[in-house]
């Protein structure tokens, strides 16, 4: 066996090879190509804020569900409380961003990176600062009331 192959292990019935302890995985590997292509698209559009929203909408209708209608809630959501961002994709998932095109919030489905949860993620743009301590992203497997007001809470103040 050759050292390259001692190295990568197969992950739990997807097929696809992580090296141990060295590298990027395929997933995160087809993210960061997903990212390059956003950043030139970006920059050819000029940040156009309608090809943005439907990058954000198309990244949204491909997810399998019951990651596409939870991302569809949040879209929903996000857009009524936080009319200041625009959405965009960010390494091929919907997110919203400011003014400036700083990425505030973003959705991260399960199934992107085989994950047994969806993720509704803060980037270090928001302004959740809470003394020495705050949450940066949560954890959602499903949208009930008592989610979307936290959600709805959390967003209002990301955007100051």
């Amino acid at each position: 066996m050759s050292t390259n192959e001692e190295t990568q292990k197969t992950t739990g019935g997807t097929g696809m090879k992580n090296k141990t302890s060295q590298g990027f995985s395929d997933a995160e590997k087809a993210a960061m190509k997903e990212r390059a292509k956003e950043l030139k698209a970006e920059e050819r559009a000029s940040k156009n804020k309608a090809e943005g929203e439907n990058a954000a909408l198309a990244a949204i209708a491909a997810m399998p569900e019951p990651d596409r209608s939870m991302a569809a809630k949040l879209h929903e959501i996000i857009k009524a409380n936080a009319p200041s961002l625009s959405a965009k994709t960010w390494y091929g998932m919907p997110a919203y961003a400011d003014k400036d095109g700083n990425v505030i919030c973003f959705f991260q489905n399960a199934q992107k990176f085989n994950a047994r949860y969806s993720t509704l993620g803060f980037s270090d743009k928001a302004k959740l600062d809470e003394g020495v301590m705050w949450p940066s992203s949560f954890a959602l497997v499903r949208l009930t009331t008592e989610a979307e007001t936290r959600i709805i809470e959390q967003v209002r103040k990301a955007v100051g």
